[in-house]
């Protein structure tokens, strides 16, 4: 059994610790730890003062039919496009690149966002940019995509994989990868 701690304070605040009592969360300035509580036998325990999420996701789609619409003359303003895109959805782009007929982004999410959501917006956001500044009425994006989960320990290697896309490429296609 968890006993809160009962010492409630009026001091004023220091260093934004907290003690927390009755469910309610009050300024602590003696408290050790964000958040204390104490067992019996056993005295204080720290508990985590709030949620912590680390989602990142590794995307890739393609144009439809896998044709070579994305030109490099226009490249890395899709990609800023892309970027703005995520943020604008409350995501935040890590990395964003790709060739002339796929694109891949390594991306953070909050647990509140659905990716299948998150993904049909940015394809459909980028395919009506595309149709309006670069005047490309027939290009689209494939149907499907890959999304991969990527630990915060691989985050450093896989935005260094994402960047050296056409190195990459010109060693293996994008259907011999995925296809």
């Amino acid at each position: 059994m968890v006993t809160w701690k009962k010492n409630l304070t009026t001091e004023a605040p220091r260093q934004g610790r907290r003690d927390i009592s009755l469910g309610q969360a009050k300024r602590c300035p003696r408290a050790a730890s964000p958040l204390e509580h104490t067992r019996p036998g056993r005295g204080a325990e720290t508990l985590m003062a709030s949620t912590h999420l680390s989602l990142h996701y590794h995307l890739i789609f393609s144009t439809k039919e896998r044709f070579p619409f994305i030109d490099k003359s226009w490249r890395n303003r899709l990609h800023a496009y892309l970027g703005g895109v995520v943020r604008d959805l409350g995501g935040i782009p890590d990395e964003i690149n790709g060739i002339a007929d796929h694109v891949h982004l390594l991306i953070g999410l909050k647990a509140t966002h659905c990716l299948a959501d998150v993904l049909r917006e940015i394809k459909k956001s980028s395919s009506e940019w595309v149709h309006k500044e670069i005047g490309q009425s027939k290009f689209s994006w494939q149907v499907g995509y890959a999304a991969y989960t990527v630990s915060p320990s691989q985050v450093p290697g896989v935005r260094e994989y994402i960047g050296r896309q056409e190195l990459h490429h010109r060693k293996k296609t994008f259907q011999y990868l995925y296809c």
